[in-house]
């Protein structure tokens, strides 16, 4: 068993390019492997800016050997009246490469037929990987690729080295003009020669030798080491960062960290965008002190140790003064415009080339936040307060701020209407309402943020749909499948009690769909969008899928009721006795079902013909009520366990008349009595959907 060590060398990939592409590029290779019977232990990956490489433990010497059995012509064709093989039997051997007097017959389902014992001894793993190195690295994916010189290959950038090592032997390949060998190279400045990796073993140590930290863990370790250190020099501590971290640590193969200052003066601009304008551009890091508060400090983390780190501080120090200088002059003009004369500006801003402007959008959103809030508490100051913060939600897009920092948008508008005087719960919503921003994402806080997103979003899905620009399969280009997440999770944790369907269509109508069919299509569509989207959520959440497909069967218009209604029958589906309930209830949805065409009438309790009946029609009217009312309360696994107390009269029932029977009369009036039993516990779930 030797270690496997693949390392492409390059000129500088981007940051954001290297792990995704790694982890492919080690996928690919581990499953070649296999596919190729080479046995092999873990992998590792290594990397920097100018290489990516992967380590694999424990790779057999050679391919595993086979014997195969492969199947020819059948007895009769392949041997004759003698037993003697015949052309086809000849042909057969020479195919498989075995002779004459190897074959055998062996006894099939569809009869007897030539058999033949096919050996493929295993290649030694240097001479299969010889193929398949060149193979993985060309295949390796990027967002962007580029060609160099005048060859044929392409690559994320140029390579310039390839060590391909199994143990302390080559694996001998040409890819373009690099023959793969044992050499890679040190340092950019400090130790630029070639270096000459021995054996896998050595790699990282032999790298660090000549001022490469190759593991990507040691060097994100080692950002940090260095960042909390320039901090502490100047009294203050790294404001938090572990996604800026992650990016610098593959901008760098040898950490230094350098800090600088910038003029007290810029501090009056929003934090935010101080922060942002030395993230985005510079990747700096900023510092804060103990309060929290933003000190006129950064941290650059270099790639290279200098004799006079003091000049490189400087450097950076005047290549920040000139962005936090244009930041603060954007955000000075900004101050000198109204919130209300950007809203003006929005009819200028498109939206989306066949459902208008931003303008058109907020006045749509204003409305339906003013429905929503409403419908979530009428009377109350919610309504003026979420429809002056729709008024004023994508105010931000036109300002001078977030035209440089687009990731700005919300709290710019946050910042501007807090100036302008707005009150607190208004410019918390601007903010607010873009939330979630990614998947599992932090959510709204208030009640106002939370329905101004929900409009928002509604707005979005509804629009985009009603032009037909719906998600398929994998492809989401206008993340409306993040954007009807977040409608379903705020809604959830705001348990806000309005109606999904009336919520669509109030959306819908604001459109001004002329023709009913495809607004009524439009709005099934969109539901149906919804509907998925809480039934992925819920399966996330651990809940079976059968109890969540008898949940969301009946109904999925108010969100909170969905997850309460699926704990409460996730919790009776634990109960010993689930099954033959569920047995009963399936039965009663099931004949149900059958006579859908039969008209049910009222139920007669004079045409009952056994008390089982008059049993059943008892129990269910005692047990309608105590539903009720524990629905009002919310207690909807109590409602459930008197529902489930049917069981007995049912089945009862059952063993004791005929449903369908041959009197038309008496058969209408038992389908009726079942019919209110299903409908009974059709508030919950459809029982027919539970696997028993």
């Amino acid at each position: 068993m030797e270690t496997l060590l693949l390392e492409i060398g390059t000129e500088e990939i981007p940051a954001g390019y290297i792990e995704p592409a790694l982890n492919v590029l080690t996928s690919m290779l581990l499953q070649k492997m296999t596919d190729a019977r080479i046995k092999h232990g873990s992998a590792k990956i290594f990397a920097t800016p100018r290489r990516l490489a992967v380590e694999v433990k424990k790779v057999a010497d050679k391919q595993k050997s086979i014997t195969s059995e492969v199947l020819g012509p059948p007895e009769k064709i392949g041997l004759n009246n003698k037993g003697q093989p015949t052309v086809a039997a000849k042909k057969f051997a020479e195919k498989v490469g075995v002779s004459e007097s190897a074959l055998t017959v062996k006894d099939t389902d569809k009869g007897r037929y030539l058999c033949a014992k096919k050996s493929e001894r295993g290649l030694p793993t240097r001479t299969v990987l010889k193929s398949i190195l060149p193979e993985v690295i060309l295949a390796t994916p990027f967002p962007k690729t580029m060609k160099w010189a005048e060859l044929d290959i392409e690559f994320a950038r140029p390579i310039h080295s390839i060590v391909a090592l199994l143990g302390d032997k080559v694996i001998p390949f040409t890819l373009g003009d690099v023959k793969s060998g044992k050499y890679t190279y040190g340092h950019y400045f400090m130790h630029p020669g070639k270096v000459k990796i021995s054996n896998p073993k050595d790699y990282v140590k032999t790298l660090r030798s000549v001022k490469v930290h190759v593991d990507l863990e040691g060097r994100r370790k080692g950002v940090k080491k260095e960042i909390d250190k320039a901090a502490k020099r100047v009294g203050g501590k790294v404001l938090p960062d572990d996604a800026l971290v992650d990016i610098v640590k593959n901008l760098v193969e040898y950490p230094v960290a350098t800090v600088g200052k910038f003029d007290d003066e810029f501090l009056e601009v929003p934090r935010e965008v101080l922060i942002t304008a030395m993230r985005e551009h510079q990747k700096y890091f900023a510092v804060i002190d103990n309060n929290g508060n933003l000190m006129p400090c950064f941290i650059a983390v270099n790639n290279t140790r200098t004799k006079d780190m003091d000049l490189v501080a400087t450097g950076h120090e005047w290549v920040l003064r000139a962005r936090l200088a244009d930041a603060q002059f954007f955000y000075k003009s900004d101050l000198g415009e109204s919130c209300n004369d950007r809203v003006e500006k929005l009819k200028g801003v498109l939206f989306q080339a066949k459902l208008g402007s931003m303008y058109e959008k907020v006045q749509r959103v204003q409305k339906i936040a003013g429905f929503l809030a409403d419908a979530v508490e009428k009377g109350s100051d919610l309504k003026k307060e979420a429809t002056r913060a729709a008024w004023l939600c994508k105010a931000d897009l036109v300002s001078q701020v977030v035209v440089e920092f687009p990731k700005l948008q919300g709290i710019m508008g946050r910042v501007y209407a807090s100036v302008a005087k707005e009150p607190g719960s208004v410019a918390t919503a601007i903010e607010e309402h873009y939330r979630p921003i990614y998947s599992g994402g932090e959510l709204p806080e208030t009640v106002t943020g939370a329905i101004l997103g929900i409009a928002d979003k509604i707005d979005t899905i509804c629009g985009f749909f009603s032009i037909g620009l719906i998600p398929t399969g994998a492809s989401d280009p206008y993340a409306l499948r993040r954007q009807g997440i977040g409608i379903v999770q705020i809604m959830l944790k705001q348990n806000f009690p309005f109606s999904l369907s009336e919520m669509i269509e109030k959306s819908l109508k604001l459109y001004g769909i002329k023709s009913a069919k495809k607004n009524n299509e439009t709005a099934e569509k969109v539901y149906t969008f919804l509907h998925n989207r809480m039934a992925h959520l819920l399966a996330e959440e651990g809940f079976s899928k059968d109890v969540v497909a008898a949940v969301a069967g009946v109904s999925v218009d108010h969100v909170p009721d969905v997850w309460n209604r699926v704990r409460a029958l996730e919790a009776l589906k634990a109960a010993p006795d689930f099954e033959p309930i569920a047995a009963a209830f399936k039965r009663v949805v099931n004949i149900i079902k059958k006579a859908e065409d039969f008209k049910i009438k009222p139920v007669d309790e004079s045409m009952f013909q056994h008390e089982s009946e008059s049993a059943l029609y008892s129990a269910y009217k005692d047990v309608k009520n105590n539903v009720s009312n524990n629905i009002d309360r919310g207690n909807l696994g109590q409602a459930l366990h008197e529902i489930a107390s049917l069981r007995d009269p049912v089945d009862a029932f059952f063993d004791s008349v005929l449903v369908m029977a041959e009197d038309v009369k008496i058969r209408g009036n038992r389908l009726a009595l079942l019919k209110h039993i299903a409908d009974l516990f059709e508030t919950i779930a459809d029982f027919s959907k539970i696997a028993t």
